[in-house]
């Protein structure tokens, strides 16, 4: 599996930010740091970057990567939902969020906790530290009934066999308690048709998308983001989102529309950007990437 993270919409997202050589500027998802690269090449003496990131390795990298950058930096281990805590009342001129993944995370480089359906680990599934979060996905497949875990299946992961894969893991779970990724995986993979089981996308994508969601109240993170950002730039200021599923892209859509009504601001574009057929065809998990931007009232 190719374990070398690619940075999607980079030039995209950058430009849409709008930036100056003294821009103050927040990288709420800093990652592999392909992002918070392309933002200091704009950014002189003068300018500033912060950027968070929930998993302790990549701010530790960061910092690593950009030591000897002249603009200020400061890398945050934090999750992007406490951006208002991390600005502490300082607005900015800029903040991008890509929502995607980091190959490594997939690839299992970043710790063992599940994301992936092609490895065998426990199956957590949390950003953080198990034991801060109210449950994991191995407590959702193996205690939450069949209607709730058909329920998480459906809503977050979009997955038209829901029912079918509830009931297989119920089953299954009464035989032997599920504790990793790679049996989930091949219940999921048992439990739909063959046409399905053998498609172009692993049958397991949409059951691990639901279940990350659910752990990590994306969803609702993704809203507060959101808010908070808008609160914390400037006049004139811009907020840039790359999505990667239709939940969380029709959550940008419908807030941006509605800060839009309420007269915070406009959108940047009517429609979303998408990666251009070349960038896809050098990194096929691109394809379904969505930029959408909010550029704030100059007297909000």
């Amino acid at each position: 599996m190719e374990t070398r993270h690619i940075t999607v919409l980079k030039d995209e997202a950058v430009s849409a930010l709008n930036l100056h050589e003294d821009s103050f500027v927040v990288d709420a998802t800093l990652g592999a740091g392909g992002h918070s690269a392309e933002i200091l090449s704009h950014l002189g003496k003068k300018g500033m970057l912060i950027a968070l990131d929930a998993d302790k390795e990549a701010v530790r990298l960061a910092e690593e990567l950009f030591a000897g950058v002249e603009t200020k930096t400061q890398f945050v281990n934090a999750n992007f939902k406490d951006i208002d805590t991390v600005l502490d009342g300082l607005k900015v001129d800029a903040i991008l969020a890509d929502l995607g993944w980091r190959i490594e995370q997939f690839a299992g480089l970043a710790g063992e906790k599940g994301f992936s359906f092609l490895k065998d680990e426990p199956l957590l599934m949390t950003y953080g530290n198990p034991e801060d979060y109210p449950f994991t996905a191995k407590d959702i497949v193996n205690e939450w009934s069949l209607e709730s875990v058909a329920n998480v299946i459906k809503g977050y992961g979009e997955e038209k066999f829901a029912r079918r894969i509830a009931r297989a893991v119920v089953e299954k779970r009464e035989e032997s308690p599920i504790e990793t990724s790679g049996q989930l995986a091949e219940i999921v993979r048992s439990a739909v048709p063959s046409f399905y089981r053998f498609g172009r996308i692993d049958a397991a994508t949409k059951t691990f998308q639901a279940l990350r969601i659910a752990v990590n109240d994306e969803l609702g993170i993704l809203e507060e983001f959101i808010d908070k950002s808008l609160a914390g730039l400037k006049p004139g200021g811009r907020l840039a989102i790359i999505t990667f599923n239709s939940l969380e892209d029709r959550i940008v859509k419908k807030t941006f529309r509605s800060c839009k009504d309420e007269g915070v601001g406009e959108l940047g574009t009517k429609k979303p950007i998408a990666p251009s057929e070349d960038e896809v065809r050098h990194n096929p998990r691109a394809r379904s990437a969505k930029l959408r931007i909010f550029i704030k009232s100059e007297t909000a």
